[in-house]
C-alpha cells in the first residue's frame, strides 16, 4: 500500500472553522481577524486582557544533530501537542514559520508531516498570513531610509563605509550575499558595497520574536545599529526617525496567527528567525498568549539541542521570564546510525553496532538539556524499518543516562501515536523537579560567555578568534553591552564548525569569524565558522518539483 504524500495528507484533512478551534481555548469570535475559514490572527486587544491569568506549563521540543535522513522535531511537536489533547488536556502548541528559502532549497516547509501537521499545509508554508513580507518590507524600509539619508545630504554625517545594515529577502539566493548599491549615476546617490540576508537572519525577525508588545517593539526598533559616522559613533534606526514607520509596517503582523493540527487542536504559528543563524524560536507573543489560554503549551526550537535549545534556554527564556519545565529530545534510530557512520543508503540494514556508537550524540544533548535544571524525556520517532534490538539498544543506553526512552508513531498514527509520549510529559510537568537555569549570568564577560557555549554545550577545547574580533568583544563589553547573551551562528550539521564531524566530537576549537551586534535584540551574534546568513540553492533545488497540477492545486510541496 503506498503512503500518501504530506500534501496529500494535508489536502484530505477535515478542518474545522478557526472560530471552533479558538473556542477550545475560551477565544471568543470577535477576537479573531480571520485570514479566510481556517486561519486568524489574535485581535490585540485580547492578547492584552489576558495578562492577570496564571500561567500554564511550557514544554519545549527540541533534538539530536540534523542528518539527512530526518529527525521529525517539528512533527513530534504536533503529535505531542495532539496526544496531549487525546487524553484529556488542554494543550496547544507553538511552531515558527516556515521561511520560503526552505521551502524551495533543500529542508522543504516546516508544517510537520505525515499525520502530525498543522494545517492548511499550503498556506502555511507559502504566503501564509503576510508575516514576513511584513518583516521584510520594515527592514527594507530601514535600509531604503538609510541611502536616502545619505543622500539627501547626510545630516549625520554616516561614514559610507561603515554602514552595518544589510538588505534582505525571503529566498535562497548567493548571488545578492555581497553587492554594489547606487550605479548609474548622481540621480542614484553614492554607490557603495552592500549585501542581503535572507529575511530570517534579520534583526527585525529577532526583534519581532522577542517583543512583549508594540511599545517595546518600537524601542527595540529605534536602538538597531545601522553604521556608525566618521567620528565612529553608531547611527541608529531610531536616529533615522524609522522606528515609527516600521512599527507600523509590524503592527498587524505583531498578532500571533492561530491554526490548527490535523486533529482541530490549536496551534499558534507566529515569527522564524533561523537557528542556526538566528535564535531559533517562535515569537514571544505566541508563546506567552498560549500559556494564558492552555494548561500545557509544547513549543519546539529550531536544529538540534545545541544550537536551538541552548538558544531558547539562554536567549528567548531569558528575555521573557519563561521557566519551562520539561524537554523532549527527538532521535531516530536512522539518524544515530548516520552519526555512527552508516551512509544514508544503507540505512535501511539492522546495524546494532553503528547505532551505538552513533548514541553518543544523543547522550551529549541529554547531557546538555541537563544542564539547564530541565528535566527531559527523549522521543524515539519510529521508522517501519527500525529494529527491536535498535530500539532496544536506544532505551537501554537512555536508561543508563538517567531518561526515559518512549517510542513514538505519531507520524503514521497522529496524536494516537504520542500518547505515552503524552503521559511522561505531563508526569515531568506536574512532578516540579525541573529547576531551569540559564547556563551563564548576565555579568559574565562576553568572550568568557562564548567559551562556556562552546566548551559546555559544544565539547570544544576552546575558542579562538583574530585579534580584529577579539577587538570587537572587548569594545562591546566597554561600550555597555556585556550583559547581552550569545547567538552563535553555526552549522547545525555537527557540535563542531565542521558539518562533516558526526557523532559528539571532542577536543575541536571553535572559531569565532565575526562578531555582530544586534542592539535591538540584545543579544551578539558570534558568526563560526564558514556559516552563511544569505543561504544559497542546491543543485537540484526543492523548487523544480513544485507546480499547480491540472485542477490548480499545489503539488511538490513538502
Amino acid at each position: 500500500m503506498s503512503v500518501p504524500s504530506d500534501i496529500e495528507v494535508a489536502r484530505a484533512a477535515k478542518m474545522r472553522p478557526v472560530v471552533e478551534i479558538g473556542a477550545k481555548l475560551g477565544i471568543p469570535a470577535d477576537a479573531l481577524y480571520s485570514y479566510g475559514p481556517n486561519i486568524a490572527k489574535l485581535a490585540s486587544g485580547f492578547v492584552d486582557g489576558l495578562g492577570d491569568r496564571p500561567d500554564g506549563k511550557l514544554i519545549l521540543v527540541t533534538a539530536i544533530t540534523p542528518t539527512p535522513a530526518g529527525e521529525g522535531k517539528t512533527t513530534t511537536t504536533v503529535g505531542l501537542g495532539d496526544g496531549l489533547n487525546r487524553i484529556g488536556k488542554k494543550a496547544a502548541i507553538c511552531l515558527r514559520e516556515p521561511s520560503l528559502g526552505p521551502c524551495f532549497g533543500v529542508k522543504g516547509g516546516a508544517a510537520g508531516g505525515g499525520y502530525a501537521q498543522v494545517v492548511p499545509m499550503e498556506q502555511i508554508n507559502l504566503h501564509f498570513t503576510g508575516d514576513f513580507h511584513a518583516i521584510g518590507s520594515a527592514h527594507n524600509l530601514l535600509s531604503a531610509l538609510l541611502d536616502n539619508h545619505i543622500y539627501w545630504g547626510n545630516a549625520l554625517d554616516i561614514d559610507t563605509r561603515r554602514v552595518t545594515w544589510r538588505r534582505v529577502m525571503d529566498m535562497n539566493d548567493r548571488a545578492l550575499r555581497g553587492i554594489v548599491t547606487s550605479l548609474g549615476g548622481a540621480a542614484n546617490g553614492f554607490p557603495r558595497e552592500d549585501g542581503f540576508d535572507i529575511t530570517v537572519a534579520s534583526e527585525v525577525m529577532a526583534i519581532f520574536c522577542l517583543a512583549k508588545d508594540l511599545k517595546d517593539l518600537e524601542a527595540r526598533l529605534g536602538r538597531i545599529i545601522v553604521g556608525h559616522t566618521r567620528s565612529r559613533k553608531p547611527v541608529t534606526a531610531k536616529d533615522l526617525k524609522a522606528d515609527g514607520p516600521m512599527t507600523v509596517l509590524l503592527k498587524d503582523a505583531f498578532m500571533p496567527n492561530l491554526v490548527q493540527t490535523l486533529e482541530n487542536n490549536p496551534a499558534f504559528v507566529h515569527g522564524g528567525p533561523f537557528a542556526n543563524i538566528a535564535h531559533g524560536c517562535n515569537s514571544v507573543m505566541a508563546t506567552k498568549t498560549a500559556l494564558k489560554l492552555a494548561d500545557y503549551v509544547v513549543t519546539e526550537a529550531g536544529f538540534g539541542a545545541d544550537l536551538g535549545a541552548e538558544k531558547f534556554f539562554d536567549i528567548k527564556c531569558r528575555k521573557a521570564g519563561l521557566k519551562p519545565v520539561a524537554a523532549v529530545i527527538v532521535a531516530t534510530v536512522r539518524a544515530l546510525k548516520m552519526h555512527g557512520g552508516v551512509a544514508k543508503e544503507d540505512l535501511g540494514r539492522e546495524n546494532v553496532a553503528a547505532l551505538k556508537k552513533g548514541l553518543a550524540n544523543l547522550g551529549r544533548h541529554i547531557r546538555n538539556v541537563g544542564q539547564f535544571g530541565v528535566q527531559a524525556v527523549v522521543a524515539i520517532n519510529r521508522f517501519v524499518a527500525d529494529a527491536e534490538a535498535e530500539l532496544q539498544a536506544v532505551g537501554d543506553y537512555c536508561a543508563e543516562h538517567g531518561v526515559e526512552a518512549q517510542v513514538c508513531t505519531h507520524w503514521a498514527d497522529g496524536g494516537a501515536g504520542a500518547e505515552d509520549l503524552a503521559r511522561k510529559v505531563v508526569a515531568l510537568a506536574d512532578g516540579g523537579h525541573s529547576q531551569f537555569r540559564t547556563l551563564y549570568d548576565d555579568d559574565v564577560p562576553l568572550w568568557e560567555k562564548m567559551r562556556t557555549i562552546a566548551t559546555s554545550i559544544y565539547g570544544a577545547d576552546d575558542v579562538i578568534a583574530d585579534k580584529q574580533v577579539r577587538d570587537q568583544f572587548v569594545q562591546y563589553q566597554k561600550g555597555g553591552y556585556g550583559h547581552f547573551p550569545i547567538c552563535v551562528a553555526k552549522t547545525q550539521y555537527s557540535f563542531s564548525t565542521d558539518p562533516a564531524l558526526k557523532g559528539a566530537p571532542s577536543h575541536h576549537v571553535v572559531p569565532v569569524r565575526e562578531l555582530r551586534l544586534s542592539a535591538g535584540a540584545e543579544f551578539l551574534v558570534a558568526v563560526c565558522g564558514d556559516i552563511m546568513t544569505m543561504p544559497g540553492l542546491p543543485k537540484v533545488p526543492a523548487a523544480n518539483a513544485i507546480r499547480l497540477d491540472s485542477d490548480g492545486q499545489v503539488e511538490g510541496l513538502f
